[in-house]
């Protein structure tokens, strides 16, 4: 297991340090509820559940929010949402995975195909990009959690497939600086539940894609790249949105503001 990867900047951020934070609520409460209509409304024995209220956990949200989404799930609201995922490619060739969670099918697919198409980017069929995907477990602690060896350790004994650590600096990404494990699809749970004796629970933990490679991007295809990001952030139905560019320091400053 190798303490680094070159699947550093894989995950696009949840947004900029100025993101609107309701937003972010808005997104886990969502999550919360489609995870409970979609087994037991008991977290202890639903673990998609168990992922989404430790995650809303781990962004500060509100017991009283957590309580009241899971309640909605045994409403008729939720009936009419659907999971949906959009697969597509921005400047320079970028691999876009979108996830969305919305309750009008069509408003979701011109929306994100509108901010694709005026971004420099184009949908594609479903599986165009997957097929070049993998989709595993992620885990991510703080730096403050352990050193690189003991998380390691740590990640070794729960059965964990490999680790990161960035414990320099911050970047773009909500990730850093700080710890992520990766686990086989199917392992996340138990993998999770290890760590978290040894490490404290976790920053975060979701089922996500990761991509199989990169795509090298520079100069001002960044600042168009950027532009895509937010304008999908900013669309209400978008959960998460994952894209394979692989972009320097230098040009994240430059471009990226």
């Amino acid at each position: 297991m190798a303490g680094h990867s070159k699947f550093k900047n894989i995950m696009h951020r949840k947004g900029r340090a100025d993101a609107v934070r309701s937003k972010l609520f808005s997104r886990l409460s969502r999550e919360i509820t489609v995870a409970a209509k979609s087994g037991m409304p008991d977290p202890a024995m639903n673990p998609r559940l168990r992922l989404a209220v430790n995650n809303a956990k781990a962004e500060s949200m509100p017991k009283d929010n957590i309580e009241r989404a899971i309640k909605k799930a045994s409403g008729g609201e939720i009936d009419a949402m659907e999971e949906i995922r959009y697969e597509g490619r921005g400047p320079g060739g970028v691999q876009f995975v979108v996830e969305v969670l919305t309750d009008n099918r069509n408003r979701a697919a011109s929306n994100v195909r509108a901010a694709f198409a005026k971004h420099g980017g184009a949908l594609g069929e479903t599986g165009s990009v997957t097929f070049m995907w993998d989709r595993v477990g992620k885990i991510h602690y703080p730096a403050e959690a352990g050193t690189e060896d003991a998380v390691m350790e740590a990640a070794i004994e729960a059965g964990a497939q490999d680790v990161e650590s960035d414990l320099v600096k911050p970047d773009v990404y909500e990730d850093a600086p700080g710890h992520t494990i990766w686990t086989a699809f199917e392992d996340l749970n138990e993998v999770a539940e290890a760590m978290s004796k040894v490490l404290g629970d976790p920053k975060s933990t979701a089922i996500v894609w990761k991509p199989q490679s990169t795509v090298p991007l520079s100069g001002e295809a960044v600042g168009a790249l950027v532009k895509l990001m937010d304008a999908l952030d900013a669309e209400d139905d978008v959960q998460q949105v994952y894209s394979n560019e692989d972009v320097s320091d230098a040009d994240w400053e430059t471009y990226g503001g």
